[in-house]
């Protein structure tokens, strides 16, 4: 199996499974990803630092098409997470971001984007791809944004995915 052809994909899995999960994957020889967020928790007689995925009821897994079956099979895996009918596609490049946020931070939250009225954003692709925008409205997986650009306002609808935390919000 050329790791070319392999890609990344997320899977959905039963809730505190992601770890399990991750190891029979691995015990079944295939590459998978359980990113791990190292947290302080306070028992009654003591502090201890332990691991816990960063993503409840995630784990990422790199096979290639034809090998989606196999993964299905996995005691705890729910399901391939979906966009637009399709497994969705993870790239390289986001799954090496993690991995490095969390090697050099602790205590990590992760939180999704809030899409809401009058949030900066950054359009990600498309013809308007780097340019900061306004939130207009949400509808559904669609997003009404206006984008200043050459002195005029242009308002587009565009995919959430397509759409980064821009300025303050950007972390």
């Amino acid at each position: 199996m050329t790791t070319l052809s392999r890609k990344w994909y997320a899977l959905y899995t039963r809730p505190r499974w992601e770890k399990k999960v991750h190891r029979l994957l691995s015990e079944k020889g295939l590459e998978s990803y359980c990113p791990l967020n190292k947290v302080q928790r306070k028992w009654s007689d003591r502090l201890k630092i332990v691991e816990e995925p960063l993503f409840k009821s995630y784990v990422f897994v790199r096979v290639q098409e034809d090998a989606q079956s196999t993964v299905r099979m996995v005691p705890g895996v729910v399901n391939f997470v979906y966009w637009m009918g399709k497994p969705a596609l993870v790239r390289d490049q986001e799954i090496e971001v993690i991995r490095r946020f969390l090697h050099e931070y602790e205590n990590v939250l992760a939180e999704p984007i809030r899409l809401e009225p009058r949030r900066k954003v950054k359009v990600r692709q498309g013809i308007f791809m780097d340019k900061d925008a306004t939130i207009l409205r949400v509808q559904g997986n669609k997003v009404q944004v206006v984008i200043e650009s050459i002195g005029y306002s242009l308002v587009a609808l565009l995919d959430k995915t397509n759409l980064a935390p821009a300025g303050k919000d950007a972390g």
